[in-house]
């Protein structure tokens, strides 16, 4: 461990680390912060309607951004010398960005009440949240675009400080319009409040206001959008379809269940994903750029199991932790109405523990550039994860199907990890000697 605590103190915690660290945190607060007032003022149905809400959001805005987040960090990274280069990576970002942000926009005011149809069973009077969201989304993709430009430039400390203020005030706002307005209040604020923090990335962006007359249509190339593209279609598996599976999931079992099962799924889930945030955050620290710099088979094996030793004792423990602990958990974070939570646990637990283990290895398909690789997995957990979701629903005639589905898709694709890189685990590697 003390090897790993080392790397990040002396290559990573200076910059990106504090950045990420500082940035999850606060995240997480807002969350936990949000899921109380939401359990306490509109309970478990509200809890099911806004998850659907949040997860068509979330893949609404790396639709409309084209997924060219992580690609505008790198190449501004690698072109931030070269004026002429700089110029063409954030004119093509832009105008992509640009054009597919009015399509988004446009579909989501003229189809507001197909939207509605889609994401709220059997509510018919929230079509008006899916305009303001409209409305709203440019403002975020602008956030977005200026945020990636100055990661890019390195500009850490002004991210960080925008980070803490960006979620202070989206939390804020979040808790006034759910204390005054219950739900109407929820699902408004689901779709203004990361909006809202480009208020507060306007200072950065007036600090780099020397890269506007960079922007320039005449700059805008096919060759340097192709070469995004890679990040574009990882975003459009991780970060689009798995969000509509989450919602056709949770629809699935409103329409067979209810909606206070939906709410109950939706909050194991929320609590899964604050403690999976900081650890693969952690972790994604660490292994991005320790993968990127390994060269042979026997390198990666060796990093791969002693990264394995140094994790498990602590992630076993603390797994652990959290199960004993779940009821006063569900009582700190939710309320007394959520107890059938629970029951949800340990099923959810075990299939976080193996995401979690699948997530190092599946690291090495970032670092090296494996496309296809990353692709083709991503698609067979998103078919896997509805699929079995759906059959241990009915199998068990309950959410408990749910999360059992959760452990057992992810069991299947860290099998489908382990047999990608089975030669390089555990196979004897050419350099070797016997």
């Amino acid at each position: 461990m003390k090897e790993f605590i080392d790397y990040i103190n002396s290559k990573v915690l200076v910059k990106i680390a504090s950045l990420q660290i500082f940035a999850v945190l606060t995240r997480i607060i807002a969350g936990l912060l949000t899921s109380k007032a939401i359990a306490v003022f509109i309970g478990a149905e509200g809890m099911a309607l806004i998850g659907n809400l949040r997860n068509f959001v979330s893949a609404s805005q790396i639709t409309a951004s084209a997924g060219l987040y992580k690609g505008i960090v790198k190449y501004i990274g690698e072109f931030k010398e070269s004026t002429s280069d700089l110029s063409r990576v954030i004119s093509t970002a832009f105008y992509t960005g640009f054009i597919t942000t009015v399509f988004v926009c446009f579909f989501c005011y003229i189809k507001a009440d197909w939207i509605n149809d889609f994401i709220f069973p059997n509510y018919n009077d929230y079509a008006y949240v899916i305009k303001i969201f409209a409305v709203a989304l440019p403002f975020y993709i602008l956030n977005m675009f200026s945020f990636s430009i100055m990661n890019g430039f390195s500009k850490y400390k002004i991210l960080i400080v925008i980070n803490i203020i960006g979620q202070v005030l989206s939390v804020s706002i979040t808790l006034i319009l759910i204390y005054q307005n219950k739900i109407d209040g929820a699902l408004i604020s689901a779709v203004i409040s990361e909006s809202l923090i480009f208020l507060i990335t306007l200072v950065g962006i007036i600090n780099r206001r020397s890269l506007v007359p960079l922007i320039k249509a005449s700059m805008f190339r096919f060759s340097t959008l192709k070469k995004m593209g890679f990040y574009s279609l990882m975003a459009f598996f991780s970060a689009v379809l798995l969000p509509i599976v989450a919602i056709a999931i949770r629809s699935y079992i409103i329409e067979n269940i209810g909606y206070k099962d939906a709410g109950f799924w939706e909050a194991m889930t929320r609590i899964s994903k604050y403690y999976l945030m900081f650890i693969s955050s952690l972790i994604g620290l660490y292994l991005l750029p320790r993968f990127s710099e390994i060269k042979s088979n026997i390198e990666f094996k060796h990093e791969v199991f002693s990264f394995y030793k140094r994790i498990f004792p602590f992630l076993s423990g603390g797994f652990l932790l959290i199960y004993f602990l779940r009821k006063y958990i569900v009582l700190a974070v939710l309320t007394p109405e959520f107890e059938p939570v629970e029951d949800l646990f340990l099923w959810q637990l075990l299939g976080d523990f193996v995401k979690v283990l699948a997530i190092v290895i599946a690291y090495q398909f970032l670092a090296k550039k494996m496309f296809w690789h990353y692709v083709l997995t991503e698609a067979f957990l998103i078919i896997t994860l509805y699929s079995t979701s759906i059959y241990f629903i009915d199998l068990f005639k309950g959410i408990e199907g749910a999360v059992i589905a959760h452990f057992v898709s992810y069991i299947m694709y860290f099998g489908i990890i382990l047999l990608i890189f089975g030669g390089s685990l555990f196979g004897v590697d050419s350099g070797e000697k016997d």
